[in-house]
């Protein structure tokens, strides 16, 4: 998939003369080999050191697995949990190695690696030339979970932290504030914290559904917020329910799931929110008041999905010992586009 440098001197001369038979013609050069296509996470399996990263094409045509070991010759680490993107550079988030990786998100070639001040990382998101990273620390203990922050200039951590409740997850900035969704250690939660960015202390704790598993945005600047509720293993089973927060003033509304239904996945495209439950896909207008009673897609065994241009990309982990899967659907006639096998426990999606 690699292009070679003859190849990218052809088509740079190439650009030139047409740009030069033009005025208004505009050069494009390349950033990279990853641009313009697909980037999944895979956890690997646990304590073997297997995490990867692949780079699929939209159409699903084009594969290339362990992106990272390709082209930095050597292993990516044990789990990837997640990638968040600032600017052109990738983070990528290795929780059983306690470290993030940084690479250029188009060339794939190692910018750095932070191996200290992380325990149980999770998740990351941006804000004010800042990371902040969620970290579970011990997941059986409930009062040592934080929040590290790196200094975007240096990619190095600041040395600050911030104690937040139990389980700190998924988290989004919203330009203003960052929102942590709190699912819990080895028990469940229900919170979601709002994090001031200029103080970096937390403002507030909101109190939403049990296990909070998905944060998104409208245009509006509402957070929702999907809460899967606690799963009947634990003997206190709860439903899920789906959480609006107004940002502006943190106040909350609610739309409950019926007993033992338990949602996850949420995405969200042009107004329309999509969820995942019981094998079947669901969407509804962010103007709703009432969760769906039909599902778009049926039949379905999902590890992870998103939204991108009215397509639905999912990938299913299958056994959670051999290769994954990455499926797409057009979601205007809700039926399936494409599939092709990636790597072992596919678990991110994210474009490029």
């Amino acid at each position: 998939m690699k292009l070679n440098k003859l190849l990218i001197l052809a088509l740079s001369i190439g650009l030139f003369y047409t740009s030069c038979s033009n005025d208004e013609d505009t050069i494009i050069i390349p950033k990279g080999d990853y641009e313009n296509g697909i980037l999944i996470s895979h956890e690997g399996n646990f304590g073997m050191g297997n995490a990867s990263v692949s780079f699929v094409s939209y159409d699903l045509n084009a594969v290339e697995n362990d992106v990272f070991n390709n082209v930095n010759s050597e292993l990516l680490g044990d789990t990837a949990q997640s990638i968040a993107f600032n600017g052109d550079l990738a983070y990528i988030v290795l929780n059983v190695s306690n470290k993030i990786e940084i690479v250029n998100r188009y060339t794939f070639e190692s910018v750095g690696t932070i191996k200290t001040g992380l325990n149980n990382p999770r998740f990351i998101a941006f804000l004010n030339g800042k990371g902040y990273v969620t970290n579970w620390g011990d997941g059986s203990n409930a009062s040592d979970d934080y929040l590290a922050i790196i200094d975007l200039s240096t990619n190095t951590l600041n040395g600050t932290t911030i104690s937040v409740e139990e389980g700190p997850e998924e988290i989004i900035s919203n330009g203003s504030n960052i929102y942590v969704a709190h699912q819990g250690g080895w028990s469940q939660n229900n919170k979601v914290s709002v994090i001031n960015g200029s103080s970096d202390t937390v403002s507030t704790t909101i109190t939403v559904g049990d296990v909070p598993n998905s944060l998104q945005l409208d245009n509006s600047g509402n957070l929702w917020v999907l809460c899967g509720g606690k799963p009947s293993w634990t003997g206190d089973e709860t439903s899920g329910q789906l959480f609006k927060v107004n940002t502006g003033d943190n106040t909350t509304t609610s739309i409950d799931f019926a007993a033992t239904e338990h949602p996850n996945f949420l995405t969200i495209e042009n107004g329309i929110l999509y969820y995942y439950l019981g094998g079947s896909v669901y969407k509804m207008s962010t103007a709703s008041t009432t969760l769906p009673s039909n599902a778009e897609i049926t039949g379905l065994s999902f590890y992870n999905m998103t939204v991108h241009g009215g397509v639905l990309y999912a990938v299913d982990a299958k056994d959670f010992a051999s290769e994954g899967a990455l499926t797409s659907y057009d979601l205007s006639t809700n039926t399936e586009i494409n599939s092709t096998t990636v790597n072992i426990i596919p678990g991110g999606i994210y474009f490029n």
